[in-house]
């Protein structure tokens, strides 16, 4: 039979945005338990008192404490942006990847311009320089073009290798933007290397979070 400590740990397992209030310890327990007492009852089938709420509460914060990552990044952290970004999405076919060696073509690495692919199961993601947009989608042609998305941010880090054994290091980052706002449209990740596709609105205020990251703020 379920308890007020069971049913209150699977709300809060629920809501990422509540656990990091918790683990910065800026959550006020007393609103939140009015806040989940409807959720609480119904779960329970009878009437439930605000302050056992708050206890449960209170202990699910002290475990999610304890196993929040305790990742610290430094100044060997380094941080770029690169800016005119487009994304286009592309339905997987058996004469698409044909096609991949004149895209690869297209784009000039020695002036640092951008290139990548990401595949997931049915679909591609082309991600590159804004001013390639037209000469990539000419080179898809008879394929299915699911998006093309323009004004486009990458906001990336590069750390040092050690990072990559210590576990919690993209959920930090992670949290960090989604704390701050940001929405994240893309993820592109290597051994160092961790970037995100973001809106240009929402540019400054990923660079400003993984800056706040470093700074250990």
């Amino acid at each position: 039979m379920p308890t007020i400590s069971h049913i209150v740990e699977h709300i809060v397992k629920e809501r990422p945005l509540l656990q990091e209030a918790i683990i910065e310890d800026i959550v006020n327990y007393a609103s939140v338990a009015e806040s989940i007492k409807p959720e609480v009852e119904k779960a329970l089938e009878k009437e439930v008192k605000l302050s056992a709420i708050v206890m449960a509460l209170r202990r699910v914060a002290e475990t999610v404490r304890r196993k929040a990552p305790q990742t610290k990044f430094d100044y060997n952290s380094e941080i770029f942006m690169k800016t005119q970004v487009c994304d286009i999405g592309v339905l997987k076919s058996p004469t698409f990847f044909s096609k991949l060696k004149h895209i690869y073509s297209i784009v000039d690495y020695e002036r640092g311009d951008t290139l990548n692919i990401i595949q997931g199961n049915y679909e591609v993601s082309i991600i590159s320089n804004e001013k390639y947009l037209d000469k990539i989608k000419k080179s898809l042609a008879g394929e299915k073009i699911v998006r093309a998305d323009k004004e486009l941010v990458i906001v990336g880090m590069i750390f040092p290798k050690e990072y990559v054994e210590h576990p919690g290091v993209i959920a930090t980052i992670t949290r960090k933007l989604a704390w701050n706002g940001v929405n994240i449209l893309e993820v592109i990740s290597t051994f160092k290397e961790l970037n995100f596709v973001v809106g240009k609105n929402d540019a400054t205020k990923a660079y400003n979070a993984l800056q706040e990251l470093i700074e250990g703020k």
